[in-house]
Protein backbone atom coordinates (compact mmCIF):
# COMPACT_ATOMS: atom_id res chain seq x y z
CA UNK A 1 0.00 0.00 0.00
CA UNK A 2 1.45 3.83 -1.10
CA UNK A 3 1.10 6.39 1.96
CA UNK A 4 -1.24 7.80 -0.28
CA UNK A 5 -3.54 4.86 -0.54
CA UNK A 6 -2.88 4.89 3.82
CA UNK A 7 -3.79 8.48 3.70
CA UNK A 8 -6.84 8.14 2.31
CA UNK A 9 -7.61 5.00 4.64
CA UNK A 10 -6.90 7.01 7.40
CA UNK A 11 -8.86 9.95 6.19
CA UNK A 12 -11.81 7.57 5.48
CA UNK A 13 -12.03 5.74 9.08
CA UNK A 14 -11.72 9.63 10.64
CA UNK A 15 -14.62 10.64 9.01
CA UNK A 16 -16.89 7.27 9.43
CA UNK A 17 -16.03 7.57 13.03
CA UNK A 18 -14.65 4.22 12.64
CA UNK A 19 -11.86 4.33 15.92
CA UNK A 20 -10.53 0.90 15.70
CA UNK A 21 -10.22 1.34 11.73
CA UNK A 22 -8.22 4.42 12.67
CA UNK A 23 -5.92 2.94 15.27
CA UNK A 24 -5.55 -0.07 13.01
CA UNK A 25 -3.71 2.60 10.35
CA UNK A 26 -0.79 3.11 13.60
CA UNK A 27 1.92 0.86 14.84
CA UNK A 28 1.45 0.62 18.30
CA UNK A 29 4.37 2.90 18.99
CA UNK A 30 3.39 5.78 17.16
CA UNK A 31 3.17 9.44 18.27
CA UNK A 32 1.31 12.41 17.24
CA UNK A 33 2.94 15.77 17.56
CA UNK A 34 1.07 19.20 17.79
CA UNK A 35 2.28 22.20 17.46
CA UNK A 36 -0.03 24.03 20.08
CA UNK A 37 1.45 21.93 23.18
CA UNK A 38 4.72 20.83 21.70
CA UNK A 39 3.71 17.69 23.20
CA UNK A 40 3.79 13.71 21.49
CA UNK A 41 0.62 11.67 22.19
CA UNK A 42 0.56 7.66 21.97
CA UNK A 43 -2.09 6.57 20.03
CA UNK A 44 -3.88 5.33 22.92
CA UNK A 45 -4.19 9.11 23.82
CA UNK A 46 -5.31 10.46 20.45
CA UNK A 47 -7.69 7.83 20.22
CA UNK A 48 -9.37 9.27 23.40
CA UNK A 49 -9.67 12.25 22.07
CA UNK A 50 -10.71 10.80 18.56
CA UNK A 51 -13.69 9.08 20.80
CA UNK A 52 -14.74 12.41 23.04
CA UNK A 53 -14.80 14.17 19.06
CA UNK A 54 -17.15 11.03 17.38
CA UNK A 55 -19.43 11.47 21.12
CA UNK A 56 -19.79 15.16 20.28
CA UNK A 57 -20.54 15.82 16.71
CA UNK A 58 -22.84 14.66 13.86
CA UNK A 59 -20.04 13.95 11.06
CA UNK A 60 -16.31 14.89 10.71
CA UNK A 61 -14.93 16.00 6.84
CA UNK A 62 -11.39 16.27 6.28
CA UNK A 63 -11.43 18.93 2.97
CA UNK A 64 -8.13 18.10 1.94
CA UNK A 65 -6.55 21.41 0.16
CA UNK A 66 -3.06 19.41 -0.86
CA UNK A 67 -1.92 16.40 -0.19
CA UNK A 68 1.37 15.58 -1.59
CA UNK A 69 3.89 12.05 -1.30
CA UNK A 70 6.79 12.88 0.99
CA UNK A 71 10.02 11.03 1.03
CA UNK A 72 9.03 8.26 3.81
CA UNK A 73 5.29 9.56 4.21
CA UNK A 74 2.86 12.51 3.24
CA UNK A 75 2.47 16.10 3.71
CA UNK A 76 -1.36 17.02 4.11
CA UNK A 77 -3.17 20.38 4.13
CA UNK A 78 -6.49 20.15 5.16
CA UNK A 79 -9.66 21.79 7.07
CA UNK A 80 -11.37 20.12 9.46
CA UNK A 81 -15.50 20.60 9.40
CA UNK A 82 -17.26 19.11 12.19
CA UNK A 83 -20.56 19.21 12.36
CA UNK A 84 -21.51 19.28 16.45
CA UNK A 85 -24.85 17.32 17.82
CA UNK A 86 -26.72 21.01 18.00
CA UNK A 87 -26.05 21.82 14.27
CA UNK A 88 -23.23 24.28 14.66
CA UNK A 89 -20.23 23.69 12.09
CA UNK A 90 -16.71 23.80 13.73
CA UNK A 91 -13.76 24.24 10.71
CA UNK A 92 -10.11 24.05 11.88
CA UNK A 93 -7.48 24.62 9.27
CA UNK A 94 -4.38 22.19 9.72
CA UNK A 95 -1.32 21.07 8.22
CA UNK A 96 -0.21 17.35 8.97
CA UNK A 97 3.04 15.42 7.97
CA UNK A 98 2.90 11.94 8.24
CA UNK A 99 5.75 9.67 8.49
CA UNK A 100 4.86 5.61 7.35
CA UNK A 101 7.17 2.78 8.37
CA UNK A 102 6.29 -0.60 7.16
CA UNK A 103 2.93 0.13 5.93
CA UNK A 104 1.12 2.25 9.31
CA UNK A 105 1.46 5.52 10.47
CA UNK A 106 4.35 6.04 12.66
CA UNK A 107 3.90 9.81 13.36
CA UNK A 108 2.22 12.52 12.94
CA UNK A 109 3.55 16.03 12.89
CA UNK A 110 -0.03 18.26 13.06
CA UNK A 111 -0.20 22.54 13.02
CA UNK A 112 -3.40 23.77 13.64
CA UNK A 113 -4.44 26.37 15.46
CA UNK A 114 -7.04 24.52 18.50
CA UNK A 115 -9.10 27.51 19.30
CA UNK A 116 -11.94 26.52 16.68
CA UNK A 117 -12.22 23.08 18.66
CA UNK A 118 -12.46 24.31 22.19
CA UNK A 119 -15.76 23.51 21.92
CA UNK A 120 -15.08 19.90 21.80
CA UNK A 121 -13.26 19.32 24.61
Amino acid sequence: MSALDLAEKFKSRLEAGDEPGARACFKPDAGIWHNYDRKTQTVDQNMATFKNIISKTKSRTYDIQRMVEIPGGWLQQHILRVVTLDDKTIEADAIAVVLVEDGKIARIEEYLDPTPLAALR
